[in-house]
């Protein structure tokens, strides 16, 4: 992963630079992308704070997904993606967020939504969230591994 720290110093040079608050909102990630982004050393002047929220009852209640969008389109969606990267924003004192949910495996998949689907979104105050969708091969781990670091390599694009 030492492509994913040094894309975690340089999310928090752009962060810091602009004065930007960092929240994270992760669904299949675990609370990856927030271990990432704490490893690098003074990330406390543009990381407020991470959200994992595994359950459709954490999104819920800690982001303010809607029950409604959670039963209709699935937690694995553009549209639940959306709210938990919006409801990170609302929920913290950052300014820019990502959010991702996904299907790791090895199970949980369908023919719908195969593992390895993951939904990424990455929210910034004041302008319009962008969400986007992915297939990655590979077990658990690089399924996860490479979400981190889509998600990274989002923020920095986002704040750019």
């Amino acid at each position: 992963m030492d492509v994913a720290h040094r894309l975690a110093a340089r999310v928090g040079r752009q962060l810091k630079e602009r004065g930007l608050l960092l929240a994270t909102a992760e669904s299949c990630t675990g609370g990856w992308v927030a271990q990432m982004i704490t490893s690098v050393p003074g990330s406390s002047e543009w990381f407020d704070r991470g959200f994992i929220t595994y359950s459709d009852l954490a999104k819920h209640e800690m982001l303010g997904v809607r029950r409604e969008t959670l039963d209709r389109f699935g937690a694995v969606s553009e549209e639940v993606v959306r709210e938990m990267a919006e409801g990170a924003l609302r929920h913290s004192a950052a300014r820019v967020s990502v959010a991702i949910s996904g299907i790791a495996g090895p199970g949980g998949g369908s023919p719908r939504k195969p593992v390895g689907t993951v939904w990424l979104a990455w929210a910034v105050a004041g302008r319009e969230t962008r969400c986007r969708s992915t297939h990655y091969a590979g077990d658990r781990d690089m399924v996860r591994q490479q979400a981190v670091m889509a998600a990274l390599q989002g923020i920095i694009d986002s704040v750019d």
